[in-house]
């Protein structure tokens, strides 16, 4: 499906993260065959960008998660765009997946680390480096500034923006920024070597 007709299909919501989301995976451009893990699915954003791309995609929450951002329908929206026969849903925790060692090129959140406990994040990338392929990228799509305010006025206990470089010390990451209007990219590149 054309990327425009789904905005238009999913509505403002979906909107607000798609134009930040969709140009980092375009100029990620990896290959199509490539093994790709959304880490927080809400409901389902990103899973169906990565999914209108051409990608297959494993997403998946926390089972124990009863969080207002868990348990949505995902799966409708995927429907809705007709990409669900791309998009695999699963639980597990970001803090110890069980995924086998270098099993993902691809590991994407979505506004997802900031409500990771503080405490937890470095495990969290402690194990997407584990997970992620030599070469492997694992990208985190955070709020910026300017959403963030407008996030605060409308729910002022919402957690702050995370900057996910905070805890990738000792990891052997390269690491850039991608700025958006409503979301930056923070894409990290595991070496050959970890």
């Amino acid at each position: 499906m054309n990327f425009e007709k789904a905005k238009e299909i999913l509505g403002d919501s979906f909107s607000f993260v798609a134009d930040d989301t969709n140009s980092v995976i375009q100029h990620l451009d990896l290959d199509k065959n490539s093994t790709i893990l959304d880490v927080g699915t809400g409901v389902g954003s990103l899973a169906i960008i990565l999914a209108l791309n051409g990608y297959r995609v494993i997403t998946g929450e926390p089972k124990s998660d009863d969080t207002v951002y868990a348990k949505q329908d995902w799966l409708s929206n995927s429907k809705k765009v007709n990409v669900d026969h791309l998009i695999e849903f699963q639980y597990f925790d970001a803090k110890d997946t069980q995924f086998e060692s270098n099993t993902y090129d691809a590991i994407f959140f979505l506004g997802s680390m900031h409500h990771i406990d503080k405490n937890d994040r470095a495990k969290v990338l402690q194990e997407c480096v584990r997970i992620s392929r030599p070469n492997g990228i694992i990208c985190f799509f955070e709020p910026n500034q300017n959403t963030m305010k407008m996030i605060s006025e409308l729910d002022p206990s919402h957690h702050e923006a995370a900057i996910p470089g905070e805890h990738s010390d000792g990891l052997n990451l390269s690491e850039q920024k991608r700025e958006g209007v409503f979301f930056d990219a923070f894409i990290f590149c595991k070496s050959t070597d970890s």
